[in-house]
Parts: structure tokens; C-alpha cells; sequence
């Protein structure tokens, strides 16, 4: 839009814009006092064409000395609000001139900026992958302005072909292996995961038209259907694979596949899956599993010292110096990190209970003094302390306890249930907080659907139940969905 209307509008300025509706310049431009309208037309998923009218007219100043102002805590006539977005916000308008820039050459996300993997590779499985980025954001601080900067990482959709995509969401380590339709389970599951994604079509030459996927067909390419209209008027039903094999000469490689219906569902638009590739630069909105979890820590874990130089490298890659819109706006920033004094807190000092004795409870022969040297003080080193050989400072008794195993009897055998009882009653009691007897409850569970009508039964049978123990078979989605949501209730 600056470019087409360079001449008439903007001229040597260089606007800057928030992505909403904000737009800056360092100079007024020749708008009337009613503003201005522009046709744009931008390029639209499908490869349509989209036109829009673009409204410009001018709102306020930006007082840059109103601001220098607050910062060297002089009173100002009106309280700025540094906090609050709007046009007319000089925080606001500093953070979207340093933004600009970076918006245009990375894909953005919040407040972070993200680029495709180039000379690393950290896939999490299931087609995804991990990206690294920066944050950025502008703070009034310590009599000046700060950008503050952090190196941040997020999960993108891995930019391949469909039929890899599939195979990775259902661990298919080949497909030329797979003859068979998909199961009804598999299709599920690809469908979860593959709706509301881009894709890009390969059968059109350089054309890449880009759509998005609203479903997984039931039918592989073979079987399915859609009315297609001839040019003499007439319409007729025809198969995906009949259509590519007549309209393109392609003849599907896996036509037992199902089809992606893109775009409104009622319009029935089909594409086999051979023909499409995931558009780069979709980021993950949907949970990690937990082993994704796991591999994207590991990918991002990083010392303090790699911090620091992580943040260094990509201020110096910004290069805000040489930065157009910087320069325009006439901003400078330093490229060293801002120094600030301070101080480690120290550690504060642990006390634990002292030991029960094994003779019975008589109150009337406690000591207190004696009860008092008994507690054992420690002091945490390193952040971290050992309970081992120690009791709580004030441990809870409980008297009504319940045990619910969702592992099957084969996985966990009643005397294997019986000997954890009873090392957890004894590790609890010399730890200072004793259960007590037995459970009130002791049985095995089937699947994720008995969770609600269990812990329903025990809440609604045992009156003042205080502690159920869940043991579980490993990973499951138990404790992922149900069982958080009995507990919370």
C-alpha cells in the first residue's frame, strides 16, 4: 500500500503499522481532515484476489516530550497512562516502531517473533517441530525507555507433504506398506489433528492455491463423490480419482486414501491427499503430548551464561541501527544489556518436627523445652534440602484413606496393593505425618468412564475422607482429563 500510493500519499515516509488500527509516521502526511480512502487489493487463499478499503485519516499527536517528561519524574498538565494500548500512547508507538521491522521478516506470534528451522532440526513427533524466536516489548524503566528482549521457543507445523503429515500423526513408518483404507480410529485421529490447517495444492504448476481444511473424507479418493457440472449444463457424479485422472491426467498413487474437503463444507471441495503440502508457518495451538513436552524442554533448556549470549546474538542480528523505520522515527539502541545492581537473599532456615517415639502418647510427660531440641534446623544449599531422616514440622494424621487402582489385576496383584499399604503407612509415620489402618476403600477400576462415578461414590459413602491414592499404569489419559476433572469438582 505505501509503495502504490507513494506518490500521492506517503512520498519519502515511512509509516509504521501496530496491525490493528494504529498507523504512525514521523511527519504529517497530506490527508484531508475527513481522512482519505484506498482501494488495496490483496493476494487471498484460494489465489483469489481480496479487495479492501483502507480508511486513513488523522487521529492526534504523539507527544514524545510528554513522555521524556513522566520518564525524569517531572508533573506533567494531563497523567499519561503508560499502560493503557491506544493511538495516542507513546509507549504504544515506540513498541511498534521497534516492531515493524521484525513483523515483516519473521512470523509473529503475541509479542514474540518466530523463523522456519534453518541449519537445526527439532522435531517433537506427530508432524510438529520446534521453533525459536525472541520476545520483545518496550518498558518505561529506570528514567528511560528498555526493550526487553528474551529468546522463546514454540511448536509449528512441520512444512511437508500430507501423506508424511498423516504418517507421522499416526506412526505409519511406511505407506507404501499400507494398502488398506484407513481404520475409522486412524481417520479420527488424522482429522483431529489435520482440521483448520492450511494447505497448499501441487497439481496446478506454480499456482500453489492455498485452502483450508474443514474435514476428513469418510470414503478413500476412489469412492468419493461430488457434482460436477459440464459445460453443456448437465451434472454428474463423479469420483475424486476420476476427476484428477480426466481433469489433469494424474493418476493417484493412493487412491484408498481418503480426500481433504476444504473451504465451506457445502461448496463439497476434495482434494486427495497426494496433492496437498501443510503450508509453512502455522503454529500449534493444540496440547503437546507428553513425550512432545518432554523433547520441547530438552530442546530449550538453556544456561543462564547461553541465555545472555542467545539475547546478545540476536540483538546484534536485529541490527537496529541500521533499522529504516528506527532510523526514521529517529531512535537509537544500545546494544549492551542495561546493568543493574543487586543482591542474593540468603537462604532461610528449615525447621523440621522432631521424632515420634515409639512408646505411647502420654501429653501430660511432654517437655517442652526437650520436645523443642529435638526438631532438627537445616539450612537449604543450593536451593535444594534433604527430607530423608526427617519429619514434617507439623504433620497431619490421617485416619480415612481410600485406594483406587486403575491398573489391571495382571499389571498389579493384590499383594503387590497390600505391601505398598504398608510401606506407605510406615514411610508416612516416620516421615510425622502417620496414616492410619487400613483404607476404607480398596478396588480396581476399569477405564477413563468409571473415574466421575468412583470418586462420586466415595465422596457421597465415606464422610470426611481425606486422602484417595490413584494408582494408574503408566501413562494414560486417566489422569489427563477425568481425573482432573473429578478432583477439581
Amino acid at each position: 500500500m505505501v509503495q502504490h500510493f507513494k506518490v500521492t500519499i506517503f512520498g519519502d515516509c515511512l509509516p509504521v503499522y501496530d496491525g490493528k488500527r494504529s498507523l504512525y509516521t514521523a511527519s504529517p502526511l497530506p490527508v484531508a481532515t475527513g481522512g482519505v480512502d484506498l482501494d488495496v487489493t490483496l493476494p487471498g487463499d484460494g489465489g483469489k484476489d481480496r479487495p479492501f478499503k483502507v480508511t486513513i485519516r488523522f487521529v492526534s499527536l504523539v507527544s514524545w516530550h510528554m513522555l521524556h517528561e513522566v520518564l525524569n519524574g517531572r508533573a506533567v498538565a494531563e497523567p499519561v497512562d503508560l499502560e493503557k494500548p491506544i493511538s495516542t500512547n507513546p509507549v504504544h508507538a515506540v513498541d511498534v516502531v521497534l516492531r515493524h521491522l521484525p513483523s515483516m521478516k519473521y512470523t509473529p506470534v503475541g509479542r514474540s517473533f518466530f523463523s522456519s528451522p534453518e541449519g537445526y532440526d527439532h522435531p517433537l513427533g506427530g508432524g510438529r517441530e520446534v521453533w525459536f524466536g525472541f520476545h520483545q516489548s518496550v518498558r518505561p524503566a529506570m528514567w528511560k525507555m528498555m526493550l526487553n528482549i528474551d529468546v522463546s521457543a514454540t511448536a509449528f507445523y512441520k512444512a511437508q507433504p500430507v501423506i508424511q503429515f498423516m504418517c507421522e500423526v499416526l506412526d505409519i513408518h511406511n505407506i507404501d506398506e499400507q494398502p488398506r483404507p484407513l481404520t475409522d480410529s486412524h481417520r479420527v485421529k488424522f482429522t483431529k489433528e489435520i482440521k483448520g490447517l492450511k494447505v497448499e495444492v501441487t497439481h496446478c504448476g506454480t499456482m500453489r492455491r492455498k485452502y483450508r481444511v474443514c474435514n476428513v473424507t469418510r470414503r478413500p479418493a476412489s469412492l468419493q463423490t461430488f457434482p460436477l457440472q459440464l459445460e453443456s449444463g448437465q451434472t454428474v457424479e463423479r469420483t475424486v480419482a476420476q476427476y484428477f485422472r480426466e481433469k489433469y491426467s494424474l493418476q493417484l498413487k493412493y487412491p484408498h486414501l481418503p480426500c481433504l474437503q476444504v473451504g465451506q463444507e457445502q461448496k463439497h471441495t476434495y482434494l486427495p491427499l497426494e496433492v496437498c503440502n501443510i503450508v509453512p508457518g502455522q503454529r500449534c495451538i493444540k496440547k503437546l503430548t507428553d513425550n512432545q513436552t518432554s523433547t520441547m524442554i530438552k530442546a530449550t533448556a538453556r544456561s543462564a551464561p547461553d541465555r545472555q549470549e542467545e539475547i546478545s546474538r540476536l540483538v546484534r542480528s536485529a541490527n537496529y541501527e541500521a533499522d529504516p523505520f528506527v532510523q526514521e522515527f529517529q531512535f537509537r539502541v544500545r546494544d549492551e544489556m542495561a546493568q543493574v545492581t543487586g543482591r542474593v537473599l540468603p537462604a532461610p532456615m528449615l525447621q523440621y518436627g522432631g521424632r515420634v517415639s515409639s512408646e505411647p502418647f502420654m501429653p501430660q510427660e511432654i517437655n517442652p523445652a526437650l520436645s523443642l531440641q529435638n526438631r532438627t534446623v537445616a539450612t537449604p544449599s543450593h536451593g535444594v534440602w534433604d527430607m530423608r531422616g526427617k519429619q514434617f514440622h507439623t504433620g497431619v494424621e490421617i485416619k480415612m484413606w481410600a485406594i483406587a487402582c486403575f491398573a489391571t489385576q495382571r499389571q498389579c496383584r493384590e499383594e503387590i496393593l497390600k505391601s505398598f499399604t504398608d510401606q506407605l503407612r510406615k514411610i508416612s509415620k516416620d516421615a510425622g505425618m502417620p496414616i492410619q489402618g487400613q483404607p476404607c476403600f480398596c478396588k480396581y477400576a476399569q477405564g477413563a468412564d468409571s473415574v466421575e462415578p468412583m470418586f462420586r461414590h466415595l465422596k457421597n459413602t465415606y464422610a470426611g475422607l481425606q486422602l484417595i491414592i490413584v494408582i494408574l499404569p503408566g501413562k494414560t489419559p486417566v489422569y489427563g482429563t477425568k481425573m482432573n476433572t473429578s478432583i477439581k469438582q
